[in-house]
Protein backbone atom coordinates (compact mmCIF):
# COMPACT_ATOMS: atom_id res chain seq x y z
CA UNK A 1 0.00 0.00 0.00
CA UNK A 2 0.77 3.82 -0.91
CA UNK A 3 -0.18 6.69 -0.13
CA UNK A 4 -1.34 9.42 -2.98
CA UNK A 5 -0.78 12.70 -2.59
CA UNK A 6 -1.61 16.27 -3.51
CA UNK A 7 0.93 16.82 -6.57
CA UNK A 8 2.35 20.46 -6.91
CA UNK A 9 1.29 21.64 -10.60
CA UNK A 10 3.44 25.25 -10.78
CA UNK A 11 6.57 26.33 -9.24
CA UNK A 12 4.51 28.88 -7.26
CA UNK A 13 2.34 26.02 -5.51
CA UNK A 14 2.28 25.50 -1.47
CA UNK A 15 -1.09 24.36 -1.49
CA UNK A 16 -4.66 23.61 -3.27
CA UNK A 17 -8.35 23.15 -2.83
CA UNK A 18 -9.51 19.46 -3.77
CA UNK A 19 -13.20 20.00 -5.73
CA UNK A 20 -13.55 16.73 -7.11
CA UNK A 21 -13.33 13.03 -7.07
CA UNK A 22 -13.82 10.77 -9.93
CA UNK A 23 -13.44 7.12 -7.98
CA UNK A 24 -14.11 5.88 -4.95
CA UNK A 25 -12.16 3.51 -2.29
CA UNK A 26 -12.36 -0.06 -3.53
CA UNK A 27 -12.29 1.46 -7.46
CA UNK A 28 -9.84 0.17 -9.82
CA UNK A 29 -7.51 2.65 -11.53
CA UNK A 30 -5.13 2.12 -14.63
CA UNK A 31 -2.21 5.09 -15.66
CA UNK A 32 -3.83 7.83 -17.81
CA UNK A 33 -7.05 7.57 -15.61
CA UNK A 34 -8.24 11.13 -14.11
CA UNK A 35 -8.39 10.34 -10.44
CA UNK A 36 -9.54 13.82 -8.55
CA UNK A 37 -9.52 17.43 -9.80
CA UNK A 38 -7.52 20.39 -8.25
CA UNK A 39 -8.22 23.76 -7.98
CA UNK A 40 -4.73 25.67 -7.75
CA UNK A 41 -4.46 29.75 -7.70
CA UNK A 42 -4.76 29.91 -11.13
CA UNK A 43 -6.56 26.65 -12.46
CA UNK A 44 -8.44 24.18 -12.33
CA UNK A 45 -6.51 21.12 -13.40
CA UNK A 46 -6.86 17.12 -13.68
CA UNK A 47 -4.82 14.73 -12.60
CA UNK A 48 -4.55 11.08 -13.26
CA UNK A 49 -2.64 8.47 -11.93
CA UNK A 50 0.46 7.20 -12.78
CA UNK A 51 0.15 3.54 -11.81
CA UNK A 52 -2.71 0.77 -11.69
CA UNK A 53 -3.77 -0.08 -8.35
CA UNK A 54 -6.73 -0.29 -6.25
CA UNK A 55 -7.83 3.00 -4.32
CA UNK A 56 -7.77 1.48 -0.23
CA UNK A 57 -9.53 5.00 1.06
CA UNK A 58 -9.97 8.24 0.46
CA UNK A 59 -8.27 10.45 3.00
CA UNK A 60 -9.48 13.83 1.85
CA UNK A 61 -12.43 14.44 1.13
CA UNK A 62 -13.90 16.25 -1.84
CA UNK A 63 -14.61 19.90 -1.36
CA UNK A 64 -11.55 20.10 1.08
CA UNK A 65 -10.05 23.51 0.72
CA UNK A 66 -6.32 24.85 1.41
CA UNK A 67 -4.51 20.89 1.22
CA UNK A 68 -0.98 20.93 1.66
CA UNK A 69 1.45 20.15 -1.84
CA UNK A 70 2.68 16.29 -0.14
CA UNK A 71 -0.59 15.61 1.88
CA UNK A 72 -1.61 12.35 1.25
CA UNK A 73 -5.27 12.51 -0.38
CA UNK A 74 -5.61 8.56 -0.45
CA UNK A 75 -3.81 5.40 -0.45
CA UNK A 76 -3.63 3.05 -3.15
CA UNK A 77 -3.38 -0.86 -3.00
CA UNK A 78 -2.18 -3.20 -6.23
CA UNK A 79 1.29 -4.49 -7.50
CA UNK A 80 1.95 -1.03 -9.31
CA UNK A 81 1.94 1.24 -6.07
CA UNK A 82 5.35 1.89 -5.31
CA UNK A 83 5.23 5.08 -4.94
CA UNK A 84 2.60 8.18 -4.83
CA UNK A 85 0.37 7.78 -7.91
CA UNK A 86 -0.62 11.08 -8.84
CA UNK A 87 0.65 13.55 -11.69
CA UNK A 88 -1.21 16.66 -13.37
CA UNK A 89 -2.96 15.47 -16.86
CA UNK A 90 -1.48 19.23 -18.25
CA UNK A 91 2.09 17.95 -17.72
CA UNK A 92 3.71 20.25 -19.60
CA UNK A 93 5.94 18.50 -22.91
CA UNK A 94 9.42 19.62 -23.72
CA UNK A 95 8.65 22.79 -25.84
CA UNK A 96 11.42 23.69 -28.92
CA UNK A 97 11.17 27.72 -28.04
CA UNK A 98 9.46 28.29 -24.86
CA UNK A 99 11.43 27.92 -21.87
CA UNK A 100 8.94 27.23 -19.13
CA UNK A 101 8.99 23.50 -19.18
CA UNK A 102 12.70 23.27 -17.90
CA UNK A 103 11.53 26.12 -15.94
CA UNK A 104 9.02 23.76 -13.96
CA UNK A 105 10.75 21.12 -13.51
CA UNK A 106 13.96 22.74 -11.21
CA UNK A 107 11.21 25.13 -9.10
CA UNK A 108 11.78 22.32 -6.17
CA UNK A 109 14.26 20.29 -4.27
CA UNK A 110 16.44 17.38 -6.03
CA UNK A 111 14.32 14.45 -6.22
CA UNK A 112 16.16 11.28 -5.07
CA UNK A 113 17.79 9.21 -7.91
CA UNK A 114 15.48 7.03 -9.12
CA UNK A 115 18.65 5.13 -10.30
CA UNK A 116 18.98 1.89 -8.24
CA UNK A 117 22.22 0.07 -6.94
CA UNK A 118 22.73 -3.36 -7.97
CA UNK A 119 19.81 -5.78 -8.29
CA UNK A 120 17.14 -2.71 -6.90
CA UNK A 121 14.18 -1.77 -8.50
CA UNK A 122 13.91 1.12 -10.91
CA UNK A 123 10.93 3.29 -9.41
CA UNK A 124 9.09 4.28 -13.27
CA UNK A 125 5.36 4.61 -13.82
CA UNK A 126 4.21 2.38 -16.40
CA UNK A 127 4.00 5.44 -18.85
CA UNK A 128 7.36 6.62 -18.62
CA UNK A 129 8.98 2.87 -18.69
CA UNK A 130 6.94 2.24 -22.03
CA UNK A 131 7.65 5.80 -24.08
CA UNK A 132 11.22 5.17 -22.64
CA UNK A 133 11.21 1.50 -24.48
CA UNK A 134 9.70 3.31 -27.74
CA UNK A 135 12.39 5.91 -27.80
CA UNK A 136 15.95 3.85 -27.13
CA UNK A 137 16.20 5.85 -23.22
CA UNK A 138 18.11 3.66 -20.40
CA UNK A 139 15.87 4.54 -17.12
CA UNK A 140 19.14 3.71 -14.99
CA UNK A 141 20.41 6.84 -16.41
CA UNK A 142 18.10 9.16 -15.47
CA UNK A 143 17.14 10.91 -12.10
CA UNK A 144 13.33 11.04 -11.60
CA UNK A 145 11.37 14.50 -10.95
CA UNK A 146 8.40 12.27 -9.61
CA UNK A 147 7.39 11.84 -5.91
CA UNK A 148 10.42 9.68 -4.20
CA UNK A 149 12.39 10.15 -7.00
CA UNK A 150 10.19 7.96 -9.48
CA UNK A 151 10.85 8.50 -13.49
CA UNK A 152 8.04 10.02 -15.19
CA UNK A 153 6.93 11.23 -18.69
CA UNK A 154 8.19 14.47 -18.20
CA UNK A 155 11.83 12.69 -17.39
CA UNK A 156 11.49 10.66 -21.02
CA UNK A 157 10.82 13.69 -22.58
CA UNK A 158 13.47 15.75 -20.97
CA UNK A 159 15.76 13.45 -22.08
CA UNK A 160 14.74 12.97 -25.60
CA UNK A 161 15.25 16.68 -25.49
CA UNK A 162 18.27 17.08 -23.62
CA UNK A 163 20.81 18.78 -25.82
CA UNK A 164 17.83 21.98 -26.44
CA UNK A 165 17.32 21.74 -22.71
CA UNK A 166 20.93 22.60 -22.12
CA UNK A 167 20.62 26.00 -23.57
CA UNK A 168 17.28 26.51 -21.80
CA UNK A 169 18.93 26.33 -18.64
CA UNK A 170 19.72 29.60 -17.44
CA UNK A 171 16.04 30.91 -18.17
CA UNK A 172 14.94 28.10 -16.00
CA UNK A 173 17.40 28.86 -13.34
CA UNK A 174 15.92 32.67 -13.27
CA UNK A 175 13.09 31.35 -11.85
CA UNK A 176 13.89 28.56 -9.71
CA UNK A 177 16.10 30.80 -8.05
CA UNK A 178 13.69 34.07 -7.75
CA UNK A 179 13.26 33.88 -3.92
CA UNK A 180 16.85 33.34 -3.36
CA UNK A 181 18.19 36.22 -5.90
CA UNK A 182 18.84 39.25 -3.78
CA UNK A 183 19.62 37.19 -0.18
CA UNK A 184 23.47 37.58 -1.37
CA UNK A 185 25.92 34.85 0.17
CA UNK A 186 25.17 33.74 3.39
CA UNK A 187 22.56 36.55 3.85
CA UNK A 188 19.16 35.62 4.64
CA UNK A 189 15.97 38.20 3.81
CA UNK A 190 14.21 39.69 6.54
CA UNK A 191 11.07 38.46 7.55
CA UNK A 192 7.80 40.65 7.06
CA UNK A 193 6.33 41.86 9.90
CA UNK A 194 3.80 40.13 11.68
CA UNK A 195 0.55 41.68 10.61
CA UNK A 196 -1.20 43.54 13.23
CA UNK A 197 -5.70 43.16 13.83
CA UNK A 198 -7.28 46.26 12.50
CA UNK A 199 -8.87 47.05 15.84
CA UNK A 200 -4.95 47.79 16.56
CA UNK A 201 -5.20 50.96 14.11
CA UNK A 202 -8.34 51.94 15.92
CA UNK A 203 -11.06 50.52 13.49
CA UNK A 204 -13.70 49.28 15.79
CA UNK A 205 -14.78 45.76 15.50
CA UNK A 206 -18.05 44.56 13.84
CA UNK A 207 -17.46 47.96 11.38
CA UNK A 208 -16.41 45.39 8.37
CA UNK A 209 -16.92 42.27 7.20
CA UNK A 210 -13.92 39.91 6.81
CA UNK A 211 -13.46 38.44 3.50
CA UNK A 212 -11.61 35.03 3.80
CA UNK A 213 -8.18 34.75 0.86
CA UNK A 214 -8.75 32.26 -1.60
CA UNK A 215 -5.56 30.67 -3.09
CA UNK A 216 -4.96 33.56 -5.99
CA UNK A 217 -5.39 36.42 -3.59
CA UNK A 218 -2.77 34.17 -1.43
CA UNK A 219 -0.39 33.88 -4.12
CA UNK A 220 -0.69 37.45 -5.35
CA UNK A 221 -0.22 38.55 -1.91
CA UNK A 222 2.60 36.63 -1.25
CA UNK A 223 4.62 36.86 -5.01
CA UNK A 224 4.27 40.81 -4.82
CA UNK A 225 5.37 41.91 -1.53
CA UNK A 226 8.37 39.78 -1.95
CA UNK A 227 9.25 41.19 -5.74
CA UNK A 228 8.47 44.63 -4.28
CA UNK A 229 10.54 44.26 -0.85
CA UNK A 230 13.55 42.29 -2.77
CA UNK A 231 14.20 43.62 -6.04
CA UNK A 232 15.73 46.57 -6.55
CA UNK A 233 13.28 48.37 -8.69
CA UNK A 234 12.97 51.89 -10.98
CA UNK A 235 10.40 53.30 -13.37
CA UNK A 236 10.84 54.73 -16.65
CA UNK A 237 8.19 56.71 -18.34
CA UNK A 238 7.79 57.95 -21.89
CA UNK A 239 4.81 59.58 -23.63
CA UNK A 240 3.87 58.42 -27.32
CA UNK A 241 2.23 59.65 -29.81
CA UNK A 242 -0.27 57.08 -31.62
CA UNK A 243 -2.06 58.61 -34.12
CA UNK A 244 -0.30 56.54 -36.95
CA UNK A 245 -0.57 53.15 -34.56
CA UNK A 246 -4.60 53.75 -35.04
CA UNK A 247 -4.51 54.82 -38.58
CA UNK A 248 -2.71 51.31 -39.35
CA UNK A 249 -4.85 48.94 -37.20
CA UNK A 250 -7.81 50.81 -38.80
CA UNK A 251 -6.65 49.61 -41.93
CA UNK A 252 -5.71 46.14 -41.15
CA UNK A 253 -9.19 45.47 -39.48
CA UNK A 254 -11.05 46.92 -42.73
CA UNK A 255 -8.86 45.30 -45.26
CA UNK A 256 -8.78 41.38 -43.35
CA UNK A 257 -11.76 41.76 -40.57
CA UNK A 258 -14.17 39.57 -43.16
CA UNK A 259 -11.46 36.62 -42.09
CA UNK A 260 -12.12 37.55 -38.50
CA UNK A 261 -9.19 38.93 -37.85
CA UNK A 262 -9.80 41.94 -35.61
CA UNK A 263 -6.33 43.46 -34.20
CA UNK A 264 -6.39 45.40 -31.21
CA UNK A 265 -3.78 48.44 -29.99
CA UNK A 266 -2.95 45.58 -26.66
CA UNK A 267 -1.69 43.74 -29.78
CA UNK A 268 0.28 45.92 -31.64
CA UNK A 269 1.78 46.59 -28.05
CA UNK A 270 2.82 42.96 -27.62
CA UNK A 271 4.52 42.57 -30.70
CA UNK A 272 6.39 45.96 -30.26
CA UNK A 273 7.28 44.80 -27.16
CA UNK A 274 8.76 41.62 -28.71
CA UNK A 275 10.65 43.34 -31.14
CA UNK A 276 12.30 45.91 -28.85
CA UNK A 277 13.78 43.09 -26.75
CA UNK A 278 15.34 41.52 -30.09
CA UNK A 279 16.86 45.11 -31.06
CA UNK A 280 17.83 45.29 -27.56
CA UNK A 281 19.07 41.79 -26.59
CA UNK A 282 20.45 43.22 -22.99
CA UNK A 283 17.19 44.04 -21.88
CA UNK A 284 15.47 40.54 -22.57
CA UNK A 285 17.17 38.85 -19.58
CA UNK A 286 16.61 37.58 -16.03
CA UNK A 287 18.61 38.18 -12.52
CA UNK A 288 19.93 34.60 -11.22
CA UNK A 289 22.49 34.55 -8.25
CA UNK A 290 25.74 32.87 -10.76
CA UNK A 291 24.74 35.43 -13.67
CA UNK A 292 22.46 36.96 -15.95
CA UNK A 293 20.14 34.71 -18.04
CA UNK A 294 20.02 35.93 -21.42
CA UNK A 295 17.01 34.54 -23.45
CA UNK A 296 16.79 33.67 -27.10
CA UNK A 297 13.15 34.63 -27.48
CA UNK A 298 10.69 37.52 -26.43
CA UNK A 299 7.97 35.06 -24.47
CA UNK A 300 5.84 38.28 -23.40
CA UNK A 301 3.52 37.63 -20.93
CA UNK A 302 -0.04 39.42 -20.65
CA UNK A 303 -1.72 40.09 -17.62
CA UNK A 304 -5.70 39.71 -17.69
CA UNK A 305 -7.87 40.62 -14.71
CA UNK A 306 -10.39 37.63 -13.84
CA UNK A 307 -12.44 37.29 -11.29
CA UNK A 308 -10.32 37.11 -7.55
CA UNK A 309 -7.22 38.69 -9.16
CA UNK A 310 -5.11 38.57 -12.22
CA UNK A 311 -3.20 36.00 -14.17
CA UNK A 312 -0.34 36.34 -17.06
CA UNK A 313 -0.78 33.86 -20.35
CA UNK A 314 1.97 34.13 -22.16
CA UNK A 315 2.78 34.66 -26.20
CA UNK A 316 5.49 32.42 -26.66
CA UNK A 317 8.36 33.79 -29.13
CA UNK A 318 6.28 36.72 -30.03
CA UNK A 319 8.63 38.39 -32.26
CA UNK A 320 8.12 35.64 -34.56
CA UNK A 321 4.46 35.51 -34.96
CA UNK A 322 2.08 37.90 -37.46
CA UNK A 323 -0.48 40.53 -35.78
CA UNK A 324 -3.88 38.03 -36.97
CA UNK A 325 -1.83 35.23 -34.78
CA UNK A 326 -0.95 37.49 -31.53
CA UNK A 327 -4.60 38.39 -31.71
CA UNK A 328 -6.03 35.11 -32.10
CA UNK A 329 -3.69 33.82 -29.30
CA UNK A 330 -4.34 36.28 -27.01
CA UNK A 331 -7.91 36.04 -27.49
CA UNK A 332 -8.31 32.51 -26.62
CA UNK A 333 -5.85 32.85 -24.01
CA UNK A 334 -7.49 35.77 -22.57
CA UNK A 335 -10.64 33.67 -22.65
CA UNK A 336 -9.79 30.46 -21.28
CA UNK A 337 -8.28 31.99 -18.41
CA UNK A 338 -11.42 33.76 -17.61
CA UNK A 339 -12.84 30.05 -17.09
CA UNK A 340 -9.75 29.18 -15.27
CA UNK A 341 -9.02 26.15 -18.46
CA UNK A 342 -5.45 26.95 -18.92
CA UNK A 343 -2.62 24.66 -18.25
CA UNK A 344 0.56 25.76 -16.52
CA UNK A 345 2.66 26.29 -19.74
CA UNK A 346 0.58 28.55 -20.94
CA UNK A 347 1.10 30.92 -17.77
CA UNK A 348 4.56 29.91 -16.09
CA UNK A 349 7.98 31.28 -17.74
CA UNK A 350 8.00 34.34 -19.79
CA UNK A 351 10.69 36.96 -20.34
CA UNK A 352 9.11 40.15 -20.12
CA UNK A 353 5.20 41.43 -18.48
CA UNK A 354 2.61 43.86 -20.33
CA UNK A 355 -0.14 45.36 -17.93
CA UNK A 356 -2.25 47.39 -19.96
CA UNK A 357 -5.37 49.36 -18.06
CA UNK A 358 -6.07 51.78 -20.94
CA UNK A 359 -9.04 50.66 -21.86
CA UNK A 360 -10.00 51.23 -18.08
CA UNK A 361 -9.46 55.15 -18.90
CA UNK A 362 -5.82 54.79 -16.29
CA UNK A 363 -3.49 57.27 -17.36
CA UNK A 364 -0.36 56.17 -16.11
CA UNK A 365 0.59 53.38 -13.33
CA UNK A 366 3.64 51.37 -12.62
CA UNK A 367 3.84 47.52 -12.59
CA UNK A 368 5.24 45.54 -9.98
CA UNK A 369 7.97 42.92 -11.40
CA UNK A 370 6.84 39.70 -12.13
CA UNK A 371 9.82 38.00 -11.21
CA UNK A 372 11.95 36.45 -12.63
CA UNK A 373 11.46 39.28 -15.85
CA UNK A 374 13.61 41.83 -15.95
CA UNK A 375 10.68 44.40 -16.86
CA UNK A 376 7.05 45.01 -16.55
CA UNK A 377 5.77 47.50 -18.72
CA UNK A 378 2.40 49.72 -17.39
CA UNK A 379 0.53 50.61 -20.34
CA UNK A 380 -1.98 53.86 -20.28
CA UNK A 381 -4.97 54.90 -22.13
CA UNK A 382 -4.66 56.92 -24.91
CA UNK A 383 -5.95 60.54 -25.66
CA UNK A 384 -5.83 63.79 -27.33
CA UNK A 385 -3.49 66.17 -25.87
CA UNK A 386 -1.39 69.28 -26.96
CA UNK A 387 2.13 68.57 -28.37
CA UNK A 388 4.40 70.92 -30.00
CA UNK A 389 5.82 70.10 -33.71
CA UNK A 390 7.61 72.55 -35.35
CA UNK A 391 7.80 74.65 -32.66
CA UNK A 392 3.61 75.18 -33.38
CA UNK A 393 0.74 73.69 -30.96
CA UNK A 394 -1.37 70.29 -32.45
CA UNK A 395 -3.53 67.88 -30.98
CA UNK A 396 -2.28 63.99 -30.84
CA UNK A 397 -3.62 60.83 -29.29
CA UNK A 398 -0.80 60.28 -26.96
CA UNK A 399 -0.54 57.11 -24.64
CA UNK A 400 1.68 56.65 -21.71
CA UNK A 401 3.97 53.67 -21.21
CA UNK A 402 5.96 53.18 -18.31
CA UNK A 403 8.65 50.07 -17.22
CA UNK A 404 9.77 49.13 -14.04
CA UNK A 405 13.17 47.74 -14.47
CA UNK A 406 15.29 45.05 -12.65
CA UNK A 407 17.77 47.72 -11.48
CA UNK A 408 20.36 44.36 -11.56
CA UNK A 409 19.44 43.11 -15.20
CA UNK A 410 18.08 46.93 -16.71
CA UNK A 411 20.19 49.47 -15.72
CA UNK A 412 18.60 53.16 -16.94
CA UNK A 413 20.37 53.71 -20.20
CA UNK A 414 19.43 50.19 -20.57
CA UNK A 415 16.14 50.79 -20.07
CA UNK A 416 15.94 54.01 -21.93
CA UNK A 417 17.21 52.12 -25.16
CA UNK A 418 14.33 49.81 -25.02
CA UNK A 419 11.66 52.59 -24.32
CA UNK A 420 13.29 54.09 -27.44
CA UNK A 421 12.68 50.94 -29.72
CA UNK A 422 9.61 50.48 -28.59
CA UNK A 423 8.62 53.80 -29.23
CA UNK A 424 9.67 53.82 -32.16
CA UNK A 425 7.97 50.87 -33.73
CA UNK A 426 4.60 52.76 -32.50
CA UNK A 427 4.97 56.01 -33.77
CA UNK A 428 5.96 54.31 -37.41
CA UNK A 429 3.89 50.80 -37.36
CA UNK A 430 5.08 50.45 -40.90
CA UNK A 431 8.31 49.44 -39.31
CA UNK A 432 6.85 46.16 -37.56
CA UNK A 433 7.13 44.68 -41.22
CA UNK A 434 10.79 45.06 -41.63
Amino acid sequence: MTQITMPALSPTMEEGNLTKWHVKAGDTIEPGQVIFEIETDKATMEVEAVDEGVIGEILVSEGSQGVKVNTPVATLQGDGAAAPAAKPQAEPAAKAEAPAAPAAQTSAAPAPSAKPADGERIFASPLARRLAKEKGIDLSGLQGSGPHGRIVKADIEAAKSAPKAEKQEAPAAAQSDSRALTRGAGAPAQAPAPYKPLESYGIRQGSYDLVPLDLMRKTIAKRMTDSFRDVPHFPLTVDIEIDQLLKARGEINKRFGSNGVKVSVNDMCIKAAALALKLVPEANASFTPDGIAMHHHADVAVAVAIPGGLITPIIWAAETKGLAQISHEMGDLADRARKKKLKPEEYQGGTFSISNMGMMGVKHFASIINEPHGMIMSIGAGEKRPVVKNDALAIATVMTVTVTCDHRVVDGALGAEFLKAFRGLLEDPMAMLL
